[in-house]
């Protein structure tokens, strides 16, 4: 990832509207049936999506850590961290108001 804060945040919003739009919209055409695969699958996109948001989020504060920027790398994560609660934060109470709305 990038030593931008807002670019990680954003990245990982990013990849989490990708993932619950393919997850919405697929349910369209797809119909769910009980089974033993409904949990499988479940946990393997968990698993997967905390394997990328840590790649995300962690890569380059890690990166930092490990050559010796200690201030830089704990400045870094927190950063992108803020950053990605406020805008997380600013995504749901926007879709609260917009549903609120309709």
């Amino acid at each position: 990832m990038t030593r931008n804060p807002f670019i990680n945040a954003l990245t990982g919003l990013c990849y989490i509207a990708l993932l619950v739009s393919t997850v919405y919209y697929s349910s369209n055409f797809v119909k769910v049936e009980e089974s033993i695969f409904f949990p499988i699958a479940f946990l393997s996109v968990f698993v997967f999506s905390a394997a990328c948001m840590s790649y995300i989020l962690l890569y380059e504060p890690l990166q930092l850590f490990l050559e010796g920027h200690k201030k830089e790398s704990v400045d870094l994560f927190l950063k992108t961290l803020a950053v990605f609660a406020v805008s997380a934060t600013t995504l749901v109470l926007l879709g609260l108001s917009l549903q609120a709305y309709l």
